[in-house]
């Protein structure tokens, strides 16, 4: 690739992986009275640095942009929500955390996990960039403020006497488009004796399964453990636990301290060599995965179109950032689906980038019943089929798209 400057090495080797075309915010959903105006796409482009093997997008969208007025509240998903208290008691068994600790999440959105410490009188605060989220948390009783997380940031609360025995990082780590800034914020706020813990999409994941729609531009990186290891110890800070999670069609837990401070568990030993012999670093590993989008774009396209020929009327499920990549790359809109249902309150009533369907209630899928449903968050499809079993009861059916096409 020409002009290739990698974000976490600063290589100028790269290598285009996958090319997604223009396309919208993945999360700016519309109202009617913005049909008027045209509507703003980017290039979205997976590339590989050929210097440190991580993957990243090629073209960055100001984060004020993205995530100034965010409309993703974590609270509406019940797998999300069980598996924030079973994050909490986890980290509260392993740090014997207490009254005297104090725990910082980063991009907390409405408090969904930060509430379990503020149940047990542990002392939290959450950093939230968007200010209509943070309003929200704030007001369920969650220490909040709106700002970008980055050294700064980590200073001033280290001014206030308030340097972290706990930074967490859920589905943020890979947003953060200046990853050095990052990391190098995470530095400055952990205690001596301090552990990060950070939950990501894990990029083998992504490769091996096909999950292409988990690329937008909010996600700016997509992380395996062989990119990490030098990123975090370009700023004193060391690797020394990984795990394994289903959640998201399967991501990693890294745990980080700094230099020294903990013995390296063999874990990172193991995924790091699990790693080397799959290939991770080397061009040959990823160099087949558009061929294998295309071809699965290929299969749900025939599909819908066989579908439509017999008079079959599809919707789809799931008003969501990975929906709209799947959704605008296929080039799947109105003239093929009748409707996207969802359970957020916060995006009914609103329009999905780009291919501008209406979103409605998620009870309108049992109530309007058309034949099939498309599974846009196909990631949650046991949490999802079982709300919807009213509606596959009366005879619907739900096409899940990855990570391969199949009915159920």
């Amino acid at each position: 690739m020409t002009a290739f400057r990698c974000r976490s090495c600063g290589s100028n080797h790269g290598r285009l992986v996958l090319d997604l075309g223009l396309q919208p915010l993945a999360n700016n959903l519309l109202n009617e009275a913005d049909l008027a105006r045209p509507e703003p796409k980017f290039p979205l482009r997976l590339a590989l640095c050929e210097g440190c093997w991580l993957l990243q997008i090629t073209d960055i969208v100001p984060p004020v942009k993205l995530f100034s007025e965010y409309l993703y509240f974590s609270s509406f998903s019940d797998a999300m929500l069980r598996h924030a208290a079973e994050t909490v008691a986890k980290h509260r068994r392993d740090r014997a955390l207490g009254p005297d600790s104090f725990v910082v999440e980063i991009a907390s959105n409405d408090g969904y996990l930060l509430k379990n410490f503020v149940a047990a009188g542990i002392p939290c605060l959450g950093i939230e960039p968007a200010e209509n989220i943070a309003k929200v948390a704030i007001e369920r009783g969650v220490p909040t403020i709106s700002r970008f997380f980055g050294p700064e940031a980590a200073t001033e609360l280290v001014q206030q006497g308030r340097p972290a025995d706990l930074i967490l990082g859920n589905n943020v780590f890979a947003h953060a488009p200046d990853t050095n800034d990052f990391v190098a914020g995470l530095a400055v706020l952990l205690k001596p004796d301090g552990r990060i813990a950070l939950e990501f999409p894990y990029a083998c994941e992504l490769i091996e399964h096909v999950e292409f729609d988990t690329i937008y531009h909010e996600h700016v990186f997509y992380f395996t453990l062989t990119a990490l290891l030098p990123l975090f110890a370009r700023h004193g800070l060391e690797i020394f636990d990984v795990e394994r999670l289903s959640i998201h069609g399967g991501s990693l837990r890294l745990y980080a301290a700094h230099r020294g401070a903990q013995t390296v568990r063999p874990a990172v030993t193991a995924l790091a060599e699990e790693e080397r012999v799959k290939g991770v670093a080397s061009p040959r590993y990823y160099d087949d995965f558009g061929d294998r989008v295309r071809r699965i774009r290929d299969d749900l396209v025939t599909l819908v179109r066989r579908l439509k020929a017999e008079g079959r009327s599809i919707a789809a499920y799931g008003a969501s950032a990975k929906g709209s990549t799947l959704l605008n790359y296929y080039g799947l809109g109105p003239e093929t689906l009748d409707f996207v249902a969802d359970r957020s309150t916060a995006k009914q009533g609103r329009l999905t980038p780009g291919t501008h369907l209406p979103i409605l209630a998620a009870e309108e899928l049992a109530r309007r019943r058309p034949d099939y449903a498309l599974l846009l968050t196909w990631n949650f499809a046991e949490e999802i089929l079982r709300q919807q079993q009213a509606y596959r009861d009366a005879g619907g059916r739900f096409i899940v798209p990855l990570p391969e096409v199949r009915t159920v």
